[in-house]
């Protein structure tokens, strides 16, 4: 079923200089379509060729996920693989009362936290750069710099709480609206914006005793 599932991590975009705030929707705005919900519709009536196209689509948005909270590309991939098994287990029961990538992103916020018990605090282990997927620069020098700041971005943000890391990551990452981040953490959008703020002002913190 599973066949198809392997990716590695993307790069993560140079974002923290610029502070423009995700533009939010308005509250009367008509709600678009989710044809996610529809596929995951569909997986609930037995149809995997509509779960390999939700494989196809989120692996990738997954994997970066648990990359940036974990620091590792193989942890990701297979925590990622394990979010798809749960939405498999699970379609039969599936109400799409959310967007499904609110859905899909509260199970793997689950399994992250659970993966943090597991590691009982433990230091993380830093990846080695040379493992990230190599960005199209125009010479070796160039290249290495983006390695650089990779490495350190990821070092600024395995410092922030959990709270604050998640809330970035599915703003600037996955680009998700505070209230969707709002049900994904089931926390208030006063509160995500709060460990947004935060953790902000941690990475610039951070990564200016670092570079």
């Amino acid at each position: 079923m599973f066949d198809m599932f392997n990716a590695s991590a993307a790069t993560f975009p140079g974002w923290l200089a610029a502070h423009a705030e995700q533009a939010q929707p308005a509250d009367n705005a008509p709600r678009e379509h989710d044809e996610d919900a529809d596929l995951m519709m569909a997986v609930a009536k037995g149809d995997e060729s509509a779960l390999a196209q939700l494989i196809r689509k989120w692996q990738g948005p997954l994997i970066n996920f648990f990359y940036r909270s974990l620091g590792s590309v193989e942890q990701a991939e297979d925590l990622t693989q394990l979010v798809f098994v749960r939405v498999y287990r699970a379609a039969a029961n599936y109400q799409p009362v959310a967007r499904f990538s609110t859905y899909l992103f509260h199970i793997a916020r689950r399994l992250l936290i659970n993966e943090f018990r597991r590691r009982q605090r433990k230091p993380l282990e830093m990846m080695d750069p040379s493992e990230l997927r190599a960005v199209d620069t125009s010479s070796g020098r160039d290249q290495q710099r983006m390695y650089e700041l990779e490495e350190a971005f990821q070092q600024a943000l395995v410092k922030l709480t959990e709270d604050q890391r998640t809330a970035i990551i599915l703003l600037k990452q996955q680009e998700l609206s505070y209230e969707e981040i709002a049900e994904i953490m089931n926390q208030s959008v006063a509160a995500v914006k709060t460990h947004i703020f935060r953790g902000r002002q941690k990475l610039k913190e951070v990564l200016r005793k670092i570079m």
